[in-house]
């Protein structure tokens, strides 16, 4: 079984996650030369950690307004940049909260 999840829809979205990545966790330009369905944590992507994870946590609910209710619903949701931004659609993001 792949898992790969299909290609995000919102172009919008992508772009202010991978801006979310860059700045909540301070990973510059490298979030964007990592291909969006690429792991978020661990060495084949991002390489992402535990304290990363909590991070990600606060900026989606401070910039999406969506909350990341429990930890199964954050695993899923945090596998790559597609599936976050899969995660915020289901959970009616169109645009980032201001």
């Amino acid at each position: 079984m792949s898992g790969a999840s299909k290609p995000a829809t919102n172009g919008k979205i992508v772009e202010q996650v991978r801006s979310m990545l860059e700045e909540e966790l301070r990973l510059g330009q490298r979030v964007r030369t990592v291909d969006q369905d690429a792991p978020l944590f661990g060495p084949d992507g991002l390489g992402l950690d535990s304290l990363d994870a909590l991070q990600l946590v606060v900026g989606v609910e401070k910039r999406f307004g969506v909350s990341i209710s429990d930890r199964e619903a954050g695993q899923k949701a945090f596998q790559s940049v597609n599936t976050l931004v899969a995660y915020l659609e289901a959970h009616g993001c169109g645009d980032p909260a201001t």
